[in-house]
């Protein structure tokens, strides 16, 4: 059967339900000469009668009797999923699931978002901490969070936090036995701890720039580890030198637990970014979730 006359199924149902054209064309909005005529093309293009009408009744034939049987509980599981369905329009339900870096899912998603969940109970948030700039479409997520250079231009996205900057740090015993280095290239006789990074494998590289000058350093060292957390405990260890988001280690700096070392040669970045595809229909769930996140909130 052609896919516009589903249509005229609905139709056949609401008669055959009502075995009345005059209720059943009050109920629908049509009139039953309408009613009438969609129902004759539906037997003629079915080949058999479906419907037996009198001036008094109307009823179904055997073949109406077994398409109805058929047809009428699947229109009803229809109708209530896209009632179910639009409830998402209004009523913020279902998971919405976000790729992010460990830092930004600990110091911004995690604060905001646990703020805002005790009031949508039917609101959930599933987070995948990941380093490798996932293709959020491919893989089904809703929300990517990435540093404002990395978002794709086709993306619309909504900043999430302010500027940010890097530190390169150490415990007070690691610096002991090595010399606190002054410039980049100071760097190769120091055990730095490495971020793996699942794009192409390879280490990331600390970006280094102070007046004007870049310098990207490709560090080396006995430890590397694929998340931020554990670079830091192993800096608080005394393993070597971490390159870490300065937010993170302020506290610890503040302490006395890790000393910061080219301070000066650590500049300020563009911050964090939601974003998520243009052309998708926005549910009032990536509403909520997208307004919790907002740096300007």
């Amino acid at each position: 059967m052609a896919r516009e006359n589903f249509n005229d199924l609905q139709v056949f149902v609401t008669v055959a339900r009502e075995r009345s054209f005059t209720r059943a064309a009050a109920q629908l909005g049509v009139s039953q000469s309408a009613l009438s005529h969609t129902v004759r093309g539906l037997e003629e293009r079915l080949g058999v009668r479906l419907l037996t009408r009198t001036t008094r009744s109307v009823s179904m034939t055997e073949a109406g009797e077994r398409l109805y049987d058929t047809v009428a509980p699947r229109m009803q599981e229809i109708e209530a999923e896209l009632v179910a369905i639009s409830d998402y329009r209004d009523h913020p339900a279902g998971t919405i699931r976000i790729t992010t870096a460990e830092h930004a899912a600990n110091s911004i998603l995690w604060p905001r978002l646990s703020a805002i969940l005790p009031a949508y109970p039917d609101l959930r948030v599933e987070l995948t901490v990941d380093y490798g700039l996932a293709d959020i479409v491919a893989q089904r997520y809703d929300i990517g969070i990435r540093l404002g250079g990395r978002v794709a231009n086709d993306m619309i996205a909504v900043p999430i936090s302010g500027p940010q900057r890097m530190a390169i740090v150490a415990s007070p015993a690691y610096f002991v036995h090595h010399v606190a280095p002054q410039v980049p290239t100071d760097l190769a006789a120091h055990n730095c701890i490495g971020l793996r990074l699942p794009t192409h494998g390879g280490l990331m590289v600390w970006d280094l720039q102070k007046d004007g000058q870049d310098a990207n350093v490709r560090v080396d060292g006995q430890w590397t580890f694929n998340g931020s957390s554990a670079i830091l405990r192993a800096a608080l260890a005394g393993a070597g030198l971490a390159y870490l988001p300065e937010d993170m280690v302020l506290d610890h700096l503040q302490a006395g637990r890790l000393r910061r070392v080219m301070e000066d040669w650590c500049d300020v970045f563009d911050g964090y970014y939601a974003y998520y595809p243009s052309r998708r229909q926005s549910s009032s769930a990536l509403r909520v979730v997208i307004d919790a996140l907002r740096a300007d909130r």
